[in-house]
Parts: structure tokens; C-alpha cells; sequence
């Protein structure tokens, strides 16, 4: 059916130009970090698909609308990201670029870049229609990335600045979604105790190969509550305000996180002088779900932008309608979080996890 294809597209936007994203400046604070590293898929890529070939971009308003501008960055979500968030209460700049932004400076490259994709996964297969970005080229892009920095600062001093950066890892629920949920492949091929296990795999041996480059202070998140997603209630036929988050997929999405807790403290054990940690990002954002009132939102059901049901990417644009007030609202689009819930997401890792590398 169209209405099936739809869903497809705009499901793998999830977890998804001439526009300068070029970050509006650095904090006058010491930065705890010399520069923040990110890796993964729409919740953490600045715009890194603004400058590839793909369908799946957030470069057209009203995405941006609360960025500094007002411009439409390539970020999923009306403002900014955690990795934003959090390289400015580190001191490190006030936003992160997208490493594939055309003539990024010195500066912008000594102090860190996102290689992150929208629409991307650990799962190879996850990119296969929608032409972005996988984890797994992601680490390519890092090595041409280490040479610039080699160029601008020498051997040593890059070596020291990948050390002792801040690395995000962010990604796997379009693994989920596209592979196993909207579309059974990886489902009917492993089962689901089998695919938590194959992403496992992929997730340790990206974090090796990290290792392998120089990264020692790594934070990798979970996946969140993916049967919460609009997208995800409206393919199950959640129809609208009487909708309620998928137990299934939230269920399989919590034996996956616990999985990939246990999973980190092993893997750093192997890595000397490694620290891997966990971010739970479900528990933070179920706890924004059910107890919105305590976060100032209204809105958990659906998204922002025009009916909130399957809107994301193209299919919000300057056309579409729009809530009044983002900030009320949990989610953005169908698919993505409003920048609130991504400061409340910022605020838990700043405060729980990244501590811990310090």
C-alpha cells in the first residue's frame, strides 16, 4: 500500500544546503574537554546530510525555527542537539558542525565535529535505501578527520586533543525500526534475542575501532522509547489522542539498553586506560512521557509539526502547519524530540555521566 511506503520513508528518518552551520561562537569558560567527537544518526547529526545525496534533510523551515538565526541547520528538531547542549556547558564551543560543512575552520576542526547521519545505524543494511551515512563509514570520515587535525595542530598535539576529547556515540534505534519493526528482515533472519546480540557486535567493534584511533573518553547511549514515536503509533493505527506507546517495542528496546550496559563495562575493561559509559536515554525520556507536567510540556503523543502524526523531514516544511508553542511539545516531528527535551537530555548527561570522565 502507498500509505506502507510512506511509513517507510519517513520511519527511517528517525533516530535522520547551502546553509553555513557554522557554530555562532565559543564560551568564555576553561572547556573541560578539548573537543566533543560525535558518532550516530539524526539525534545527534548537525547537518551532516545536507551535503550528500539522500532524500532525508532537515535543511528547509520550520525545522530551526529556535536555533540562534532561526535557520534550518540540517538538525532534526527545531533548535539544537545534546551534543550542542552539552559542548557549551563543557566550554567547548556553542554548537557542534557537521564535519562534511564546506571549509570549516581551524578552530571548528581542533575543537570537534559531528560525522553523525540522520536515517543512520550500526546495521549496514539500515542505509541501503536511503543513501546516508552508516556508523560503520562514519569511522572513515574520522580518519580523514585525524589528517586535518595532524595538518593544523601536528602529530602529537592531535593525538593528545583525541584522547582526551569527548566522544558521543548516539545510534541504533533506525536499526530497530527499519530492520526490525516496520519491516521484518533482520526479524525473521536472527529473532529478536539474535538482532539485540548482532547489534551488540557492531556496537563493540565501533567502539574498538575507536579506541584503535585514539578515543579514550567514550559516552554511548541507549535507545529510547521507541513504541513512544508518533510514527510508530500511527503505523499500529493509534489514532490520535486516544494512542498509547507500543509495549512490544519498548519492551525490546529496554532488553537491548540492558544488554548494551552490561556490554560497556566489559568492553572497557579489555581497552587500557579506556572509559566507555552508558547514557540511559529511555529512562530520561519515558520519565519526560509520563510525567510531562513536571518538565513544563503538554503534548506527548504527537509531534509538533502539522498533525503530529507522520510529518518529518520533507513532509515538514514551510506549508505545513505548526504548533504554537514547540516548547509544550515532547515531540517536534513525528519521529524526533523538540530542542526542551533535548536540553533535559544534556542536563542528565552533564550531570550523571559526564562527571565520570572527568
Amino acid at each position: 500500500m502507498a500509505t506502507s511506503k510512506l511509513f517507510v520513508i519517513v520511519v527511517v528518518l528517525v533516530s535522520m544546503t547551502f546553509i553555513n552551520t557554522s557554530s555562532p561562537g565559543k564560551p568564555t569558560t576553561t572547556p573541560k574537554f578539548p573537543a566533543i567527537i560525535i558518532f550516530g544518526d539524526s539525534t545527534v547529526d548537525s547537518g551532516n546530510n545536507n551535503y550528500i545525496g539522500t532524500l532525508f534533510k532537515a535543511n528547509i523551515p520550520p525545522y530551526g525555527e529556535n536555533y540562534p538565526g532561526h535557520i534550518p541547520t540540517g538538525r532534526f528538531t527545531d533548535g539544537k542537539l545534546v551534543p550542542d547542549f552539552v559542548a557549551s556547558s563543557m566550554g567547548i564551543k556553542e554548537a557542534v558542525p557537521p564535519f562534511l560543512q564546506p571549509n570549516l575552520s581551524e578552530d571548528e576542526l581542533r575543537t570537534g565535529v559531528s560525522f553523525a547521519s540522520a536515517g543512520s545505524g550500526y546495521d549496514d543494511l539500515t542505509t541501503t535505501l536511503s543513501d546516508v551515512i552508516p556508523v560503520s563509514r562514519q569511522v572513515e570520515l574520522f580518519k580523514s578527520y585525524i589528517e586535518k587535525l595532524k595538518g593544523i595542530v601536528g602529530e602529537e598535539e592531535a593525538k593528545n586533543i583525541i584522547g582526551k576529547a569527548l566522544v558521543i556515540i548516539s545510534a541504533g534505534t533506525n536499526d530497530f525500526v527499519f530492520n526490525f519493526f516496520d519491516i521484518p528482515t533482520r526479524r525473521l533472519e536472527f529473532g529478536n534475542n539474535g538482532y539485540e546480540d548482532f547489534l551488540l557486535r557492531r556496537v563493540e567493534d565501533f567502539v574498538k575501532e575507536l579506541y584503535d584511533l585514539g578515543c579514550r573518553k567514550m559516552i554511548v547511549a541507549g535507545v529510547p522509547p521507541i513504541g513512544c514515536l508518533p510514527i510508530q503509533m500511527t503505523a499500529r493505527l493509534e489514532f490520535p489522542r486516544n494512542r498509547r506507546c507500543l509495549d512490544d517495542q519498548n519492551s525490546e528496546a529496554q532488553s537491548y539498553n540492558m544488554k548494551l550496559a552490561k556490554l560497556l563495562p566489559e568492553i572497557q575493561a579489555k581497552l587500557p586506560r579506556s572509559k566507555i559509559l552508558y547514557a540511559d536515554t529511555y529512562k530520561s525520556l519515558i520519565d519526560m512521557i509520563n510525567h510531562p507536567q513536571q518538565y513544563g510540556f503538554v503534548e506527548t503523543k504527537i509531534g509538533c509539526c502539522g498533525t503530529g502524526l507522520l510529518e518529518a523531514s520533507f513532509l515538514c516544511n514551510p506549508l505545513t502547519p505548526m504548533c504554537p508553542k514547540p516548547s509544550q511539545f515532547i515531540f517536534w516531528d513525528s519521529v524526533h524530540p523538540t530542542q526542551e527535551v533535548y536540553r533535559n537530555l544534556a542536563k542528565y548527561l552533564e550531570k550523571e555521566i559526564v562527571p565520570q570522565l572527568l
